[in-house]
C-alpha cells in the first residue's frame, strides 16, 4: 500500500489591514505586538476585511495604550440595537515594560507611536505598533533641477568633444 501524503493547507495571509503610509512618512525604529480590545460586530467586520489604518496612531494615557483613528466599517447586517461607531477609541493590550518603553520614547522630541498593521494570530486580532520618527521632507523640484542641469552639462561636454 502506498502511504497517503498529507497536503498542507494553503496558508492564507493573516494580515487584515496595513498602514502603508506609515513607512513613507516615518522611519520605523522598534515594533511591538499588542492585543486589541474589540466588540463582536468589529470582529465580524474585520473577518470581512473592512478596516482602514490610514490616519491611526497610538496614544498613551493613564498608563494604558489607546488606538485612535482606526476605522472599522460596520457590516450592513449589524444589529440595529448596537451603537456602531466606526472610529471609536480602542484599547491596546501591552505589558508594563512595553508601555514604559513606548512612553519614554514618545516623550522624546520627534518620536511617535503608530499602528502599522492589524492581523490574525490564531483567533485573536493583534496590532503591530511601531515607535517612529518623522522623516525629513525633500524638495523634489530642487533635485529635478539638479538632474536636468547635470544632463545639460553632459550634452555640452559631449558636443564639445566631438568638434
Amino acid at each position: 500500500m502506498r502511504a497517503m501524503s498529507k497536503k498542507k493547507p494553503q496558508k492564507s495571509s493573516n494580515v487584515i489591514a496595513r498602514n502603508k503610509r506609515a513607512k513613507f512618512d516615518y522611519q520605523l525604529l522598534e515594533t511591538f505586538e499588542a492585543g486589541v480590545a474589540l466588540t463582536g460586530w468589529e470582529v465580524k467586520s474585520l473577518r470581512m476585511g473592512k478596516a482602514d489604518l490610514g490616519d491611526s496612531y497610538v496614544l498613551i494615557k493613564d498608563g494604558e495604550a489607546w488606538l485612535l483613528g482606526a476605522q472599522i466599517t460596520p457590516l450592513d447586517t449589524a444589529s440595529t440595537h448596537f451603537v456602531t461607531d466606526p472610529i471609536r477609541t480602542r484599547k491596546l493590550l501591552l505589558n508594563k515594560k512595553e508601555l514604559a518603553k513606548i512612553l519614554a520614547a514618545t516623550a522624546q522630541k520627534g518620536q511617535t507611536c503608530v499602528c502599522t498593521e492589524l492581523y490574525w494570530k490564531g483567533h485573536l486580532v493583534k496590532a503591530r505598533i511601531a515607535l517612529a520618527q518623522g522623516k525629513k521632507s525633500h524638495d523634489k523640484r530642487d533635485t529635478e533641477k539638479e538632474r536636468d542641469w547635470s544632463r545639460q552639462k553632459q550634452r555640452i561636454i559631449r558636443d564639445n568633444v566631438k568638434q
